[in-house]
């Protein structure tokens, strides 16, 4: 028999989230406020972190840690999670949600583009893990790891191999301790957002395109209307940690581009051929510029 929800309710719960300043991790925070959590808050933009915070005490919610830490320094997170332990004790809830975005083609990515995204979107959220897990596996009253991965740790999508990377790495983790940690009662969410419209729409960063041309305003303007807000994404999110549901989406395309992949995979891939042909009608690289000379 599969492990009930661990946590089903977030009433008086210790719930740690990081990227807690903007987009997903805030409207995931400020609904756990809602529902009464004690919230323990991270990210690696201390004015805008603090703001987030003093705005859910402002409307009754409890914070009781709001601490600036890049997930990417492994020093920063043991330090972190060494003053939130002796603070509040063990976690019930631990979301990874910090992360950046960075999307090119393999002629357009540096290498510090893949390092980067590594770095904060993989290795960010397996610090947290190594120091936030321990203290709840020995509390021994069991818990939830919620790992917010990608669409694209999942599907082919265009220009995203990097990206990719990192957000197929973190399923995998997810994958592992998804079965690793049933022994302690702790279950493990695996959550997969297509279209988001957070502040990353703004800030995200495509290597080798022109960022203010009118083909890549319009396709953004684009993607925004059909991205879901940040506070569904984070409805749909706790309505799965809650029931302890491993995959997690946020919108229905994605829930079915994953099925197609997984039963129809001649029909995943004229949908990804057809999805990578548009990407590039749209958003054309500026890679001739950067070929050698071969004459």
């Amino acid at each position: 028999m599969w492990l009930s929800a661990p946590v089903r309710d977030l009433a008086g719960r210790n719930v740690l989230v990081t990227g807690a300043a903007s987009g997903i991790g805030r409207a995931v925070a400020e609904q756990a406020a809602q529902q009464g959590a004690v919230l323990h808050l991270t990210d690696v933009r201390a004015d805008a972190l603090a703001a987030v915070a003093d705005g859910i005490r402002a409307r009754g919610g409890r914070v009781g840690t709001a601490r600036a830490a890049d997930v990417a320094d492994h020093d920063q997170v043991r330090r972190l999670a060494a003053h939130v332990t002796e603070q509040a004790g063990a976690m019930d809830v631990v979301l990874n949600v910090a992360g950046i975005a960075i999307w090119g083609t393999v002629r357009s990515l540096e290498p510090e583009h893949w390092q980067r995204l590594v770095d904060v979107n993989l290795m960010g959220p397996i610090h947290v893990i190594e120091e936030f897990l321990p203290p709840m596996i020995d509390a021994g009253r069991g818990g939830q790891l919620v790992n917010v991965s990608s669409a694209a740790g999942i599907i082919a999508m265009p220009w995203h191999a990097a990206y990719s990377a990192s957000k197929f790495g973190l399923r995998g983790v997810s994958e592992v301790l998804r079965y690793d940690l049933r022994k302690h009662r702790i279950g493990v969410s695996l959550v997969c957002p297509g279209g988001v419209d957070t502040g990353l729409v703004e800030t995200i960063r495509i290597a080798g395109i022109d960022q203010q041309s009118r083909a890549f305003v319009r396709a953004r303007r684009h993607f925004q209307k059909r991205a879901v807000s940040p506070e569904q994404a984070a409805e749909a999110i706790w309505r799965g940690a809650l029931r302890n549901r491993y995959w997690v989406y946020t919108s229905p395309d994605i829930r079915l581009a994953h099925w197609l992949q997984r039963y129809f995979p001649p029909g995943y891939a004229l949908a990804m051929r057809a999805f990578n042909y548009g990407a590039n009608r749209v958003l054309p690289a500026v890679e001739q510029a950067r070929r050698p000379d071969l004459g």
